[in-house]
C-alpha cells in the first residue's frame, strides 16, 4: 500500500511537472510577444516587462516547489524564488537610472537562476524524464547572464530586445521538456497496457 502511495505521488508529481513547462513555456512566448509588439516603441511597457520576467520566474518557482514536496525539500527552488524577487526589486530601481544597469541586474540574476535550474534539474534527474533540457536551459541562462553583464559595461545602450532572444530560446527548453515528459508518459502507459 505505501508503495502504491508512493507511485501515486510520482505521476501527480510528474503531471504537475509537465502543466508547469507547459506554462512555463507559454508565458515565454506572450513575453516574447508583448517585447517585440510594444516593448520596442514604449519604455514605460518595455519597463513593465522587464520587472515581471524575473516576478513571474519568482512566482512560478514558489508554485512549483510547493507543489513538488515543499520548499524544504526544493531548496533550489526558494532560493531562486529570493533571487527573483531580488532582482525584479533591482530592475524597477535600475530602470530609474539607465538600460546597462538593468542589463547588467538582469545578466547576474541570468547567472544565479540558471544555476539554480540547473541544480534543480540535476535533483530531479532520477525521479523524472526530461531533465536533460533543463540542464541545457540552466547552463545557458547562465551563460547568457555573463554576456549581459559584459554587454552592459559597453558604451552601446541595450533594449528589451537584447532579453528577447534569451526568453524566446527559454521558452523552447521549457517546451521540449513539457512534450518529452509527455512522449515518456504516453510510453510508460503502452508498456503498462502491454504487461498487463
Amino acid at each position: 500500500m505505501a508503495q502504491h502511495q508512493l507511485d501515486l505521488v510520482r505521476v501527480g508529481r510528474e503531471r504537475w511537472l509537465k502543466q508547469y513547462y507547459f506554462l512555463r513555456a507559454a508565458f515565454s512566448v506572450a513575453w516574447v510577444v508583448a517585447a517585440i509588439a510594444a516593448g520596442r516603441s514604449s519604455a514605460a511597457i518595455a519597463g513593465v516587462l522587464l520587472v515581471l520576467y524575473p516576478a513571474w520566474d519568482a512566482a512560478a518557482n514558489l508554485v512549483d516547489g510547493l507543489r513538488s514536496g515543499g520548499l524544504n525539500q526544493n531548496r533550489t527552488q526558494a532560493l531562486n524564488v529570493v533571487a527573483s524577487l531580488v532582482t525584479a526589486v533591482g530592475v524597477l530601481l535600475a530602470l530609474q537610472m539607465n538600460m546597462n544597469l538593468v542589463l547588467g541586474v538582469f545578466g547576474a540574476w541570468a547567472i544565479l537562476a540558471g544555476l539554480l535550474q540547473l541544480g534543480t534539474a540535476v535533483r530531479r534527474w532520477k525521479s523524472y524524464g526530461a531533465q536533460w533540457a533543463m540542464v541545457l536551459s540552466g547552463g545557458q541562462s547562465a551563460l547568457a547572464g555573463g554576456f549581459f553583464v559584459f554587454q552592459a559595461t559597453t558604451p552601446m545602450s541595450p533594449s528589451i530586445a537584447t532579453v528577447t532572444g534569451y526568453a524566446g530560446v527559454g521558452a523552447l527548453y521549457f517546451l521540449v521538456s513539457a512534450i518529452w515528459l509527455t512522449v515518456s508518459q504516453w510510453r510508460q502507459r503502452a508498456r503498462s497496457a502491454q504487461l498487463g
